[in-house]
């Protein structure tokens, strides 16, 4: 598991995600390098293209580092948080900086990919961003032109939901936490429907001890079983086939999931958990 000191900073923020073809000669040896060229660029794009001394003191400073804790396994590449930080040119010289903007690129339990792949590149099919959207882009394509590799937008089906709304029922937690929340997106209305369900956690872990046959393994006949339990419940209270609407996000006490792509991590115990999912639908993609 990962040294919950050091993953603290990614609980509780909205990270949207990103799938990533494998990066062409990368090197974890030149992490600041990359930070100086990654600041050099940020800034020429700031100044519409104009070249920028690489070294200069620029406003936002960039800093790039390894998260080695965040593996799955030994054979993982370990992880790269990129942060930006800003200083107002009238703030004083010691003053702290503002971080404005955090990604990081991981690899949980990706072996099968890195075995796949020439020794030149390094698999790191996840990337994970919070902040604003021109900062990913700008640190996108500067990643992109460095190390020929490709960024795509990482849906998240409504199939790949009711595993994670099953998953993280079965997962023990220290304390009584809030309800776990389905919210399912109403089709072919003229104005946007959500209807929200709420289910005591308590209660969803009863039905899921039910349902699940071996304790540690998952099925997709258990998780449809887990399903269509809770879609019964809400037709007898309410008349409403929930079977015809999209699930578009879970909310649990471990994470919450958007269809969108967008996650957020409350348990710093399942974090690597959580990752190993996201790593495979990450990887699905790429290939």
């Amino acid at each position: 598991n990962a040294d919950p000191q050091k993953t603290a900073f990614l609980l509780r923020k909205q990270w949207t995600l990103y799938s990533v073809t494998p990066l062409y000669r990368f090197s974890n040896a030149h992490l600041r390098d990359y930070a100086r060229l990654l600041s050099a660029f940020i800034a020429a794009e700031k100044q519409k293209g104009l070249a920028v001394e690489i070294g200069v003191e620029l406003d936002i400073k960039v800093a790039v580092s390894s998260l080695p804790d965040l593996k799955g396994s030994d054979q993982d590449q370990a992880a790269i948080l990129v942060q930006l930080s800003l200083r107002s040119p009238a703030s004083p010289k010691n003053s702290e900086e503002k971080l404005v903007w955090s990604g990081w690129f991981c690899c949980v339990s990706g072996d099968h990919l890195s075995e796949t792949v020439p020794e030149d590149f390094t698999c790191l099919p996840l990337f994970l961003a919070n902040g604003a959207e021109s900062y990913t882009s700008i640190v996108g394509s500067w990643f992109q032109k460095t190390f020929d590799c490709c960024f795509r937008r990482l849906a998240i089906s409504p199939l790949n939901l009711s595993w994670m709304a099953a998953m993280w029922t079965g997962c023990k937690v220290d304390k009584t936490t809030s309800a776990m929340e389905l919210v399912f997106s109403v089709p072919c209305l003229p104005q946007p429907l959500d209807i929200s369900y709420a289910i005591h956690p308590e209660d969803a872990k009863a039905l899921w001890d039910t349902v699940q046959k071996t304790p540690g393994e998952i099925t997709q006949e258990e998780v449809d079983v887990f399903m269509d339990c809770l879609y019964s419940h809400f037709h007898r209270h309410f008349k409403i086939h929930l079977s015809a609407t999209k699930l578009v996000k879970v909310s649990t006490a471990i994470a919450s999931a958007h269809c969108d792509g967008i996650i957020k991590f409350l348990q710093g115990q399942y974090l690597t958990g959580v990752l190993m999912l996201l790593t495979e639908l990450a990887i699905s993609q790429i290939q």
